[in-house]
């Protein structure tokens, strides 16, 4: 028996682990006490790693279609089947007609970060479709256009803070979302013992809002009119102090003006929150000596999405809490570039380009998922005709999955980088499956920059690859070889144009620490033995702390570098160089905003809000066992008033009735919802032929989004509607349907 540490890469916590091994079978995980970020803090889903990393339904070896059955094959046929195809495709009907599409897992692997833009930019093609608008997009927006950058993304300050202000976000069961922090819980709850204030907004009583000490049941969509209200009388009560802040921010008096409308009295219906209780919560967060808002999925993927996000930051700003410490800060990653002097940019623009057929804007180079079905089904010339997936499974994750399953069969190649055949991937002709996580060695690129204390850490593999697998990187690699001419070059010509690529802009920079060297000197002198390897290790020496690849290895549970501080005006990179609170974009949607404050509840309809489970995360977590248990079920959640009225029964059968269609569920009566809401988690939906989920399958549940036709989206960031948007619900004889848990 021996040990081996391994960040886990099963959510956005990022926490280290202890792996026990036999042999090269991990046999146990527990948190790794000396990881200088998680401190030993581990989830369900981290101890189950053993488990998922064995999973007997992971594909062992690549799968290629023929005569219309999949058959494994040698890694060579599949490259060759690849290069065979796309290229001819692309040849005829241009770089457009293939489609990329990113999914959540992706972000979790050192390759998911290094390859994806290249992959794209061999191929070309500005068909680019990701989870970003199933989730956190309208962040993206709302940064870009305030701050100049769609990754400035300030987090809370948890461990500093006195008071916090949280919406839409449950981090006891989702372990937090663009706020990357290992125990979440327990820094809340260390806030509480502290003296600090929780206040969270919710249709659901969580874990976290029962932890609270003001939990506001707010009506589902409605965060942006109660941002808004906070900030109206943050105005009417003289309550604002930017502090520093002033010197940096230009549009206070506009924002003064645009929420003239959004009294507390004014929104106090909309939202079904009092007037007085609106303005408890905004003159809490005034009080308070230091303070920070923060949002999430409820917040995000609803029809006012940019808005509310938009609002959470104006809040931090005018109580003079974005940058500064107990506020809301900009995490600063260890392969970020280097900082530059402050200076204005070139801004964030949206739309410079449109989708082919309903005309959606681009939004920091993507188009939403929602759109992807039309692409691919709608004749003419751009039609998307081949798609590369990695890993991603939008026929459950997007809008109308029906539709999207259907388009998907038609196209003429798919190609998926992915460890299972799942809902969507039983479409592929060409499956390249990854090796199992601890064949993998891993390093956080994309969390690091949301993390709430700034540190960094590296894993090697935990066990050698097994015969006849291949590294994720190599995997990577080689497809990008086979999308752009130049299918049978060695792997590590992709990684070494990547590095000629990055240090030919690093020496040209005044502030890099490369600048005046010579590129090929420079690069000889780089560490790792493979190319990812060495990527990594020119990203780290051309960071901010100037640190190497080896100093990581010196350090096997992390290096601590030190609490978030002040970046502003630094990191600015608007036209105007300075934080520019009411951008045109977000001015130019506030009247569809203003509409909703007048808007009348229709009286048959419930709010359908997600629901996310401690032992879930993406769809394929629920092919484990040993996560399949407690409250991870497909059930829809009703409140007992709400159930009297509708004539529901707890346990019995009731069809759910969206724009997209019906679902027939088990109800779960609780008063953990408010009436007027019902609840169904995401990621569900297993019952369909050709997959190879053999657990999932033996419960399948319903696929919530399959309630949505796709109509429904933030016209900003293009981010479907996933929450907030109306059903009917009515009783189910049980002699007509079964329980799908």
């Amino acid at each position: 028996m021996s040990t081996a540490l391994r960040i886990c890469p099963l959510c956005e916590a990022t926490c280290g682990l202890v792996l026990t091994l036999d042999g090269i079978r991990v046999t146990g995980a527990r948190g790794d006490r000396d990881d200088v970020f998680s401190r030993g803090f581990v989830c369900p889903k981290g101890a189950a790693f053993p488990e998922i990393d064995a999973d007997p339904d992971r594909l062992r070896a690549p799968l290629v279609r023929e005569d219309g059955v999949l058959r494994e094959a040698t890694w060579d046929e599949a490259f060759d089947t690849i290069a065979a195809r796309v290229r001819p495709l692309i040849e005829r009907y241009g770089p457009d007609a293939v489609g990329v599409v990113l999914g959540n897992p992706n972000v979790h692997t050192m390759a998911g970060a290094l390859y994806p833009p290249l992959l794209v930019g061999a191929l070309r093609t500005r068909n680019l479709f990701t989870a970003s608008t199933l989730d956190q997009m309208p962040k993206h927006v709302s940064s870009g256009l305030l701050f100049g950058d769609p990754f400035a993304v300030p987090v809370p300050d948890l461990d500093r803070t006195d008071h916090l202000l949280l919406l839409g976000a449950n981090p006891f069961e989702s372990n937090g979302s663009l706020c990357t922090a290992p125990d979440f819980p327990g820094r809340l709850k260390a806030l509480r013992r502290r003296g600090g204030t929780l206040t969270v907004v919710d249709p659901r009583r969580t874990r976290t809002a029962r932890l609270a000490d003001r939990h506001v049941a707010i009506r589902p969509g409605a965060d942006a009119l109660f941002l808004a209200a906070l900030v109206h009388t943050l105005f009417a009560e003289g309550l604002t102090d930017l502090g520093p802040l002033a010197a940096h921010t230009e549009g206070v008096e506009d924002v003064r003006t645009a929420v003239k409308e959004f009294s507390p009295e004014a929104v106090a219906d909309a939202c079904d929150v009092d007037a007085t209780t609106l303005r408890a919560v905004a003159r809490e967060l005034a009080a308070a000596p230091t303070a920070a808002v923060y949002g999430r999925m409820g917040s995000s993927t609803v029809a006012y999405g940019t808005l509310a996000n938009w609002l959470v930051d104006v809040l931090n700003v005018l109580t003079g809490n974005l940058d500064r410490p107990g506020g809301a800060l900009f995490p600063l990653s260890a392969t970020a570039p280097a900082p530059g002097p402050a200076r204005p940019g070139r801004g964030f623009d949206l739309g410079r380009r449109h989708s082919r057929v309903s005309r959606h804007p681009e939004v920091k180079g993507e188009f939403p998922m929602a759109a992807l079905a039309e692409e691919i089904e709608t004749p003419g010339e751009g039609r998307i005709r081949a798609v590369i997936t990695v890993a991603a499974n939008p026929v459950l994750s997007a809008p109308d999955g029906r539709r999207l399953d259907a388009a998907l069969g038609s196209l003429d190649l798919m190609v998926a980088v992915d460890p299972y055949l799942n809902e969507t991937t039983r479409h592929a002709d060409v499956v390249l499956p990854p090796p199992p996580p601890a064949q993998s060695a891993h390093f956080d690129f994309a969390f690091n920059g949301f993390a709430v204390r700034n540190q960094v850490r590296h894993t090697p593999a935990a066990v050698p690859l097994e015969a006849g697998r291949m590294d994720e990187c190599e995997i990577h690699a080689r497809l990008i070889l086979a999308v752009s001419g130049m299918h049978g070059a060695p792997p590590s010509t992709v990684d070494e144009l990547a590095i000629d690529s990055l240090l030919a802009k690093a020496v040209t920079q005044e502030h890099s620490p490369a600048h005046g060297a010579d590129p090929a000197q420079f690069a000889a002198g780089l560490t790792g033995a493979s190319g990812p390897e060495r990527r990594l290790d020119l990203m780290l020496r051309l960071g901010p702390y100037g640190l190497t690849l080896d100093e990581l290895r010196a350090h096997p549970h992390g290096i601590d570098l030190g609490p978030l501080e002040p970046r502003l005006p630094q990191l600015l990179r608007t036209r105007s160089g300075r934080v520019e609170l009411l951008p045109a974009p977000i001015a130019a949607d506030l009247p569809r905003l203003r509409a909703a404050l007048d808007a009348v509840p229709d009286p048959g309809t419930l709010r359908l809000v997600g629901r996310r489970h401690l032992r879930s995360n993406n769809s394929w977590l629920h092919n484990t066992p040993a996560l399949g248990g407690g409250s991870n079920r497909c059930v829809l959640q009703v409140h007992p008033e709400d159930a009297a009225r509708l004539r529901l029964t707890d346990g019995g059968l009731a069809r759910i009735t969206g724009d997209g269609g019906h679902l027939d569920v088990p109800v779960e009566i609780t008063d953990e919802v408010r009436t007027g809401v019902v609840s169904l988690p995401h990621g569900w939906g297993h019952d369909r032929p050709g997959t190879r989920l053999t657990v999932a399958a033996s419960r399948p549940g319903v696929n919530v989004n399959q309630l949505l036709d796709g109509s429904r989206l933030d016209p900003l960031s293009g981010t479907a509607v996933l929450n907030g948007f109306p059903v009917t619900v009515a009783p189910l004889p049980e002699a007509q349907s079964v329980p799908l848990v």
